[in-house]
């Protein structure tokens, strides 16, 4: 079973940028579409950007334009830039599966958005 470790967030002002990095323990990026998600307080979790094997990247409304989803095979890692960040960013940010039945979840990376 793959096992991911997310990392790279924390506590930044509005308008601020975090890279968030996805960690897994297999060589899984060239085969499937991966995405990260966000679960925000109270809120179940959402997709906010994925991408193919083939480096087709997509976006939710609310994040596009301000995030970059992208992946080093090499690594087994994959990426989230996250710029002008807002307070409804605020949340646990997840990687895994996003054409399918996902993996186990890994722990994530809390991201504070506030003043």
């Amino acid at each position: 079973q793959v096992q991911f470790v997310e990392s790279g967030g924390g506590l930044v002002q509005p308008g601020g940028s975090l890279r968030l990095s996805c960690a897994a323990s297999g060589n899984i990026f060239r085969f499937y579409t991966m995405g990260w998600y966000r679960q925000a307080p109270g809120k179940q979790r959402e997709l906010v950007a994925s991408i193919t094997s083939g480096g087709r990247t997509n976006y939710g409304d609310s994040v596009k334009g301000r995030f970059t989803i992208s992946g080093d095979d090499a690594k087994n890692t994959m990426y989230l830039q996250m710029n002008n960040l807002k307070p409804d960013d605020t949340g646990f940010y997840y990687c895994n599966r996003a054409d399918g039945a996902p993996f186990d979840w890994g722990q994530g990376t809390q991201v504070t958005v506030s003043s």
